[in-house]
């Protein structure tokens, strides 16, 4: 019997698709489910994949490589998509599909099968990782295939072949969750008038208004644009990560609700929580506006944009990112000190900055009697500066 390897999370349209598969291509179904911080999520998955089907399961602990060969790229980018989006569900997508192309490879399996529709962007993130590192690999996509049409029908669809789901038509809202992110789309978030409704909705964070009255403080010290330090303790990265999801959380940072535009050319409205993500990004930039030089950071910001694009594209494995990584790698060697940051009620104001390579000098821009700064000096600068006003204002003026 041929082979095919599923990216399977349990939910509701990897859990339908062990029994579609077996049925429409005869195939032995096997499941990978990739561990990349969902917690409690993952504990029924053994159990549940075979009873759906599966002939057998890997459940893969990618956490590590998650945080620091995909989380901390994009971070020391500074790429947020679109300007609120810090990109939890982009990157974990490569990553994912990387491990299901090599159990692929280990099973001898003709075909891998993901659960993304046909309208959004991870099916091409899956396929596009799958075309970089195993062209010879066939790609089934259920939902570009079958009859299903809508989440109602796939729950019906899975009641009737007798598969548990972890979603009712009451309670329909799409969600991924990682160590960087919980995503929220779907139900009434569908329309982009309505608020969404945080105490029921928010599964992470701390609604804003009910978080603490009295501000928080927290810091970050990073050694080349990552981060080693929280509050002066070192971690691991993915303790890190977890240590600041709960910090941002308890304070209602890190809630972002945007309408996106998606790679297939609609837009869609989905609501984030990014806790720990929030206090990175924040941290971090603050440590760039005191350690890079004025040329580097503003050519920095416009590589951010075009990476958050690849990102959010799905092709982590292109030249192009793997050569703004590089430019940005160059840009981190003297990101390195401390960060604190102020935490009150959803906000995040920065609270003081200190590197050993600040190019931050009280003696020049002090507002007080100075001996390193000729203020005539600014008068030729200035005279320069403007000889291409001048000059074509006095043509103006023939």
């Amino acid at each position: 019997m041929k082979k095919v390897v599923l990216a399977y999370s349990g939910g509701l349209d990897t859990s339908i698709i062990i029994p579609w598969l077996k049925e429409n291509y005869g195939y032995e179904v096997i499941a990978m489910a990739a561990d990349v911080g969902q917690g409690e999520e993952l504990e029924p998955l053994n159990e549940k994949a075979i009873k759906s089907g599966a002939s057998k399961i890997y459940i893969e602990d990618l956490k590590e490589e998650f945080v620091t060969d995909f989380i901390y790229p994009v971070l020391k980018a500074g790429a947020v998509y679109e300007g609120k989006y810090l990109l939890g569900t982009s990157f974990a997508r490569p990553l994912i599909a990387k491990r299901l192309v090599e159990i692929a490879e280990k099973e001898g399996a003709e075909a891998v099968a993901h659960g993304a529709t046909g309208k959004g962007n991870d099916q091409v993130r899956f396929e596009l990782t799958v075309k970089a590192l195993n062209p010879d690999l066939k790609v089934i996509a259920p939902w570009r295939e079958w009859n299903i049409r809508s989440r109602e029908d796939a729950i019906d669809y899975a009641k009737e072949k007798g598969v548990p789901v972890p979603v009712t038509k009451k309670k329909i809202y799409s969600r991924d969750r990682n160590l960087w992110h919980l995503s929220h789309e779907g139900g009434d978030l569908e329309n982009p008038a309505n608020e969404p409704q945080y105490d029921s909705l928010l599964q992470i964070v701390t609604p804003p208004e009910k978080a603490p009255d009295t501000p928080a403080y927290v810091e970050i010290e990073f050694e080349k644009g990552i981060p080693v330090k929280v509050n002066g303790q070192e971690y691991s990265p993915v303790e890190m990560l977890t240590e600041l999801n709960k910090i941002g959380a308890e304070n209602g940072v890190g809630i972002v609700d945007i309408v996106e535009n998606r790679l297939v050319g609609m837009k869609s409205r989905g609501v984030y929580e990014t806790p720990g993500g929030t206090l990175l990004y924040a941290a971090h930039r603050e440590l760039e506006y005191l350690t890079l030089d004025r040329q580097t950071m503003h050519f920095k910001e416009l590589v951010a944009q075009k990476m958050s694009e690849l990102v959010y594209d799905g092709v982590w494995y292109h030249p192009l990112r793997e050569a703004i990584s590089a430019f940005v790698d160059s840009t981190q060697e003297t990101v390195t000190g401390k960060v604190k940051l102020k935490l009150y009620k959803g906000s995040v104001s920065p609270a003081g900055a200190t590197s050993p390579y600040s190019l931050y000098s009280e003696e020049f821009v002090t507002f007080g009697e100075d001996e390193v700064y000729n203020q005539k000096d600014a008068e030729g600068f200035i005279n320069l500066f403007g000889l291409p006003l001048k000059v074509r204002a006095m043509m103006l003026k023939k």
